[in-house]
């Protein structure tokens, strides 16, 4: 049934079917934010990888960035020729049905279907990052050039850069 959610074992197929090497890890408590992953797994907030689903003119598009900065939506409005307005946040009830992860918990790749994807270039200058597992108590480890592989994502700068009085 479509409105199921899809977990960590879907994940954990997913990756076996793509031949990906990588390992889900199960937490003992929520990694809600970048900072709470990076403390979950012992690892800086650069290795912590976000999967942030967006709408650009009612089309979906998946920006992985790491980190704690905050996307740019310049940068995915003028990849696709158009207003910053355009570009909006996708509903947690979207992401759900769309995707079949919650916010939150949304990896990378494994999706209900295949996505647009723009990988941040800050993502590929990581070892190893630690992306949504499927779960909120959960985070797939991986080379960062498996979700490239995986997704054939587009490679951009997605990150804002800190702009002076604002």
């Amino acid at each position: 049934m479509m409105n199921d959610a899809l977990t960590p074992n879907d994940l954990d197929i997913f990756m076996q079917e793509q031949g990906m090497s990588g390992q889900i890890l199960f937490l003992n408590s929520p990694t809600p934010t970048v900072e709470a992953a990076a403390q979950a797994v012992g690892t800086s907030t650069e290795q912590i990888v976000k999967s942030i689903l967006f709408l650009v003119n009612e089309r979906l598009i998946l920006a992985v960035t790491c980190g704690e900065a905050l996307v740019d939506r310049k940068a995915i409005a003028s990849l696709f020729g158009v207003g910053k307005k355009k570009v909006k946040l996708a509903s947690p009830e979207v992401v759900l049905r769309e995707t079949g992860f919650s916010v939150g918990s949304m990896p990378p790749f494994g999706h209900r279907s295949k996505l647009l994807t723009l990988l941040d270039q800050r993502v590929l200058e990581q070892p190893e990052v630690f992306a949504g597992g499927g779960a909120e108590n959960a985070l797939v480890k991986l080379d960062p050039r498996a979700i490239l592989e995986t997704t054939n994502a587009q490679v951009i700068d997605l990150i804002r850069s800190p702009e002076p009085n604002r």
